[in-house]
């Protein structure tokens, strides 16, 4: 369906990142100091976020040294964006704006320029492809909330749309299986056994997945998704069954960059690594929670646990690369954004579809549609 005549804006949200080493550490104030990650009650929670922030600036700073000065993340997130809005723009008046949770450009600075474009229509696309409260919620609710203030103040009403997630999304999928089919070859051994996939995401404190977050059964959906994907794409390589290769897929779900004392969700990564040196396997790090590289991926997996496996003796230490601006991620976001432009009921969208497909356990889910079957 075209749309032409119809003025829809694209806000994509991520978390940010300081683009120099000076802005660390209010990078880092701003992160702790959002009631989604520490709870606490104001002023409590401020003086925490400032000592945090005080106590890791030396740290963090090291850790963006080693990877340029800065965090690349605006810049991929700008590419993703301007490519996404290519694509858009054969199926109406879209326009794609980039808001950043802890660094420029803030919700406020972006509810300006979306004002200034004079949408009808305005889908939140979080960059987080497995919901989280701490991640998607947090941005969404940040940019609502300084979004209906101006509003208000304007006398504007402009058809707000979210997406909440998209785990199992089937491009979001294949992006992923053709960078990890492209890595594994890279060696040219195609001996499944030999090697461990270690699909990575970011951790989270367990207590906020136990409330009923529904971050890691989002993960678990796009990695059964993703296996189940290769194992179909390796079919001929292999010359076997799906359901042959699929078992062969020595595989495991660990989560990085734990902070602080409190118990996160596990296995942890390092652990993995571990595990994988001691049964003789090359292991292959796929970012699952990662749509772009920045410190997560470029440092921490590419330099923090690489040299971790080589003091191991892992002489291969494979990594995928993220998903950044690989043509089937856009495909994936651009697909979203024309079915909730088409769909005038609905105003959250999981993955295919506005049903909600988390059980109804997960009580932090925000999507208050039927669950789909």
């Amino acid at each position: 369906m075209n749309n032409l005549g119809k003025k829809t804006a694209v806000i994509l949200f991520n978390l940010g990142g300081p683009d120099n080493l000076k802005n660390v550490k209010p990078f880092l104030f701003r992160l702790f100091n959002d009631k989604a990650i520490i709870g606490l009650p104001q002023p409590f929670r401020f003086f925490l976020a400032k000592l945090i922030s005080n106590r890791r600036e030396k740290k963090a700073q090291k850790i963006y040294e080693s990877i340029g000065g800065k965090s690349p993340i605006l810049e991929t997130t700008l590419a993703q964006a301007h490519t996404l809005e290519k694509e858009l723009s054969f199926s109406g008046d879209f326009k794609v704006f980039v808001s950043m949770r802890y660094s420029s450009p803030f919700s406020k600075e972006v509810v300006k320029e979306v004002l200034k474009y004079n949408p009808s229509d305005a889908i939140l696309l979080p960059l987080y492809p497995q919901f989280s409260t701490t991640t998607s919620d947090s941005s969404i609710k940040d940019f609502t909330q300084k979004l209906n203030k101006e509003q208000r103040k304007l006398g504007k009403n402009i058809n707000i749309k979210k997406v909440c997630c998209y785990p199992t999304e089937p491009d979001f999928i294949k992006s992923h299986a053709l960078l990890i089919k492209q890595t594994l070859f890279e060696l040219h051994k195609t001996e499944l056994p030999k090697f461990r996939f270690l699909f990575s995401a970011h951790g989270l404190p367990k207590k906020i997945v136990d409330a009923g977050d529904p971050y890691v059964f989002h993960v678990e959906k796009t990695v059964n998704n993703l296996l189940n994907k290769l194992s179909q794409d390796l079919e001929e390589t292999f010359n076997k069954k799906p359901e042959e290769i699929i078992k062969e897929i020595d595989h495991s779900i660990c989560f990085q960059s734990k902070v602080g004392p409190l118990e996160w969700t596990g296995p942890s990564l390092d652990l993995e690594i571990k595990k994988t040196a001691l049964d003789k396997k090359i292991p292959i790090i796929i970012p699952i929670s990662f749509v772009s590289d920045h410190s997560e991926t470029l440092a921490e997996l590419d330099i923090e646990y690489k040299e971790l496996a080589e003091s191991l003796g892992v002489e291969n230490y494979l990594r995928v690369p993220a998903l950044n601006a690989d043509g089937h991620f856009i495909k994936s976001l651009t697909k979203i954004c024309k079915e909730l432009t088409n769909n005038d009921e609905s105003e959250y969208f999981s993955g295919q579809s506005s049903d909600r497909i988390c059980p109804k356990s997960f009580v932090k889910c925000p999507n208050p549609n039927p669950c789909r079957k």
